[in-house]
């Protein structure tokens, strides 16, 4: 029978089509749905996955924070003065021993003691007998008992007038006597008062304006503050050979310090830099703090390979072609603030006792007059230092030695990475014992900069940091090999400059 539109099977055909229209409609609109859902799933991973990674970064930066609040001047190199009323009881690395406190037998004691030719004696006599009341005056003296004042005498100036002839020849010339030194104006101040102008600003950090106050109250001289800053300027210019004598005898140096520190100069950050040996200490200013300043000091690259350089590890140093040492005061300080951390004391603890030891046995090694530990010896300090190393490892499975990952590694890592990278350097003063185990020499020649920054405020000019820096090393130089501050300066306010000993090679 033939179909037609109105017949049953026609209109079974047309609703079984659009029920089948119906189905692919609905089932490409789950097939769309489902991909939605996808992409939100996708979405919604990407960004749980960057919610983790910001909130890993964030619990690395509260991390960070909490460790750089614990920091205080025993785990790392914070001054002692940073820490205010909140600074820590001190722990004291020394051993407990059965010595009793105070100085020891054979201790030079401090005590005042009387002068053997006094400066003046004045006798004092009894009037009267305290038990009858007679006059004493034509008693004998049966014994004297002396007490001895020290004190300081009037202080004012002691003016010296220089009469120059003028004497005329038969001839009818006329000739003046020649003036001595340092006489040159009809009135001046001598090399004492401004020796002593120059100490109280370079020695003792006093402004300009307190010194010229101390001097007037003093010493009644009325000296201005341009003419205190002409004195401390003359003072840094006639100091240019001993200046170059210095950084010679610091170039021909077996062992020498580094350090550096940052300081105000004509509003902005300088620094000043270090290098020192037990008798010499050099200073030098410059804009940077990095290997141009370094070189610019005129030492560092005259030292020959054999050279020992002690520095506190920072990158710089390592670009000299020298023999380096590594603080180990930096390095106990950083194993102490390492061992603070939840599963890194073993190594951190460990290693920290050993540096300890190994210290110990070189200082008794050198009292005892020997230039080397014993090879066995230090073979099994290295083995030990090894052993702590791997067990740091370790404790940090999460990283590997010399790598860097996408973030910021914890600052144990950075240590301990350090002590794996530099072990030659860090037990250099194990191996040769002309190289302390620390760089506190350094530390404490750069103290200066911070006490004048803090008495006098920052220094206005980079002429005036570059005098700051010779004069320092002139006093600093002078007090390691036994002279007074007061002294060489007096002595280079007279034309006469002090020089340091050439060191006995």
């Amino acid at each position: 029978m033939p179909v037609t539109a109105s017949s049953p099977w026609a209109v079974l055909v047309e609703n079984r089509s659009a029920a089948e229209r119906a189905a692919r409609a609905e089932a490409a609109e789950l097939r769309a749905q489902l991909a939605e859902r996808d992409r939100s799933i996708v979405l919604l991973a990407e960004e749980n996955a960057a919610l983790r990674d910001r909130l890993d970064r964030m619990a690395e930066q509260l991390a960070e924070l909490q460790r750089r609040l614990g920091q205080n001047s025993r785990n790392s190199s914070k001054p002692p003065s940073s820490e205010g009323y909140a600074k820590p009881s001190p722990r004291s690395r020394r051993e407990v021993t059965d010595r009793p406190t105070g100085g020891q037998p054979g201790h030079e004691g401090r005590t005042l003691r009387q002068a053997g030719k006094p400066d003046e004696r004045v006798i004092h006599r009894p009037g009267a007998c305290v038990g009858c009341g007679a006059l004493l005056a034509d008693a004998p003296v049966t014994s004297t008992e002396a007490r001895q004042i020290f004190d300081l005498p009037d202080i004012r100036l002691r003016v010296v007038e220089h009469v120059l002839e003028h004497r005329r020849c038969d001839c009818g010339q006329i000739t003046m006597a020649a003036a001595p030194a340092g006489v040159a104006a009809p009135a001046s101040y001598g090399p004492g008062l401004r020796g002593l102008a120059v100490y109280l600003l370079a020695a003792q950090h006093l402004p300009l304006a307190r010194t010229a106050e101390l001097l007037a109250e003093l010493c009644g001289a009325t000296v201005s503050q341009g003419t205190l800053a002409a004195w401390y300027a003359a003072a840094a210019a006639a100091l240019e050979p001993f200046t170059q004598a210095v950084a010679d005898q610091l170039a021909e140096a077996e062992v020498l310090g580094a350090d550096e520190t940052g300081a105000r100069v004509a509003g902005g950050l300088a620094w000043i830099h270090a290098l020192r040996t037990d008798r010499l200490t050099l200073y030098s200013v410059w804009p940077g703090r990095g290997t141009e300043a370094m070189t610019a000091a005129g030492v560092l690259p005259r030292l020959p390979p054999d050279t020992v350089l002690v520095h506190d590890c920072w990158a710089p140093y390592w670009t000299f072609p020298v023999t380096h040492a590594v603080c180990g005061a930096h390095l106990l300080r950083e194993l102490t603030a390492a061992a603070e951390i939840d599963g890194q004391a073993g190594w951190a603890e460990g290693l920290d006792r050993l540096v300890c030891e190994i210290n110990a046995t070189t200082i008794a090694a050198r009292a005892a007059g020997a230039d080397r530990l014993a090879p066995r010896l230090l073979a099994g300090y290295r083995r030990r230092y090894d052993q702590y190393i791997a067990a740091g490892w370790a404790a940090n499975p999460d990283h590997t030695p010399g790598t860097r990952g996408r973030r910021r590694r914890p600052a144990h890592v950075n240590l301990l990475d350090r002590l794996d990278g530099h072990r030659d350097e860090v037990l250099r003063f194990a191996a040769d014992l002309r190289v302390p185990l620390t760089n506190n020499g350094s530390e404490q020649d750069v103290r200066p900069v911070k006490i004048r920054m803090k008495i006098a405020g920052c220094l206005r000019t980079m002429a005036g940091a570059e005098a700051f820096c010779r004069l320092r090393s002139y006093l600093s130089t002078a007090r390691k090999q036994g002279q007074t501050g007061f002294t060489v300066l007096r002595m280079l306010a007279d034309g006469t400059p002090w020089m340091p000993a050439q060191q006995m090679s």
